[in-house]
């Protein structure tokens, strides 16, 4: 696999390209630490063999679009809440168009998982759900899911305690290649 553009410039261009108040809002350089882990993580995987760059950039949208919603605020800052819930829905939007121009309805499903199971961590109050979630779907997105998987988000819907570990124990077994 090629090593993909430094997908946090490549943010940054895109979200100016958009223009508007998302391109006003954008700050100048990559986003602190870089690209999220989630978004290195899918463009790791077979899944996203080719379109490494598409796919790093669109998590990171919609990793960007979570921080608006939840925080902290990484590249896109705004004070007014209600913008920033706008401008992250907008990034959801822009994220999933491009998986869309990919074809990857599978991804599109997973990334609708996780858009809705960290709202509900975020909600609980659970910051290992949340990462536990985003490390799920990113595997999800790059290598594929089984029905381990399937089951670790049906726990989390559910609320229950054992979610995070069982998100996180599906995907390292997934991504090790371990699981069928």
């Amino acid at each position: 696999m090629n090593a993909p553009p430094r997908a946090g410039s490549y943010l940054v261009a895109s979200l100016r390209a958009e223009g508007g108040t998302l391109a006003e809002l954008t700050r100048d350089g990559d986003p602190p630490g870089g690209p999220s882990e989630p978004a290195r993580l899918a463009a790791a995987g077979p899944r996203a063999r080719g379109f490494e760059a598409e796919y790093e950039l669109l998590v990171e949208m919609i990793f960007e679009g979570c921080r608006l919603h939840y925080g902290p605020q990484r590249v896109v800052r705004t004070e007014d809440a209600d913008l920033a819930l706008l401008l992250g829905d907008q990034l959801y939007a822009l994220g999933l168009a491009r998986l869309a121009r990919i074809g990857d309805l599978k991804a599109i499903g997973e990334l609708a998982d996780v858009i809705s199971l960290v709202a509900q961590a975020e909600i609980a109050g659970d910051p290992a759900l949340v990462d536990a979630v985003w490390t799920a779907g990113a595997v999800a997105i790059g290598w594929g899911t089984d029905e381990r998987h399937a089951q670790a988000k049906e726990l989390a819907r559910t609320g229950d305690p054992a979610a995070a570990a069982a998100l996180t124990n599906a995907a390292t077994e997934r991504r090790v290649g371990k699981a069928g």
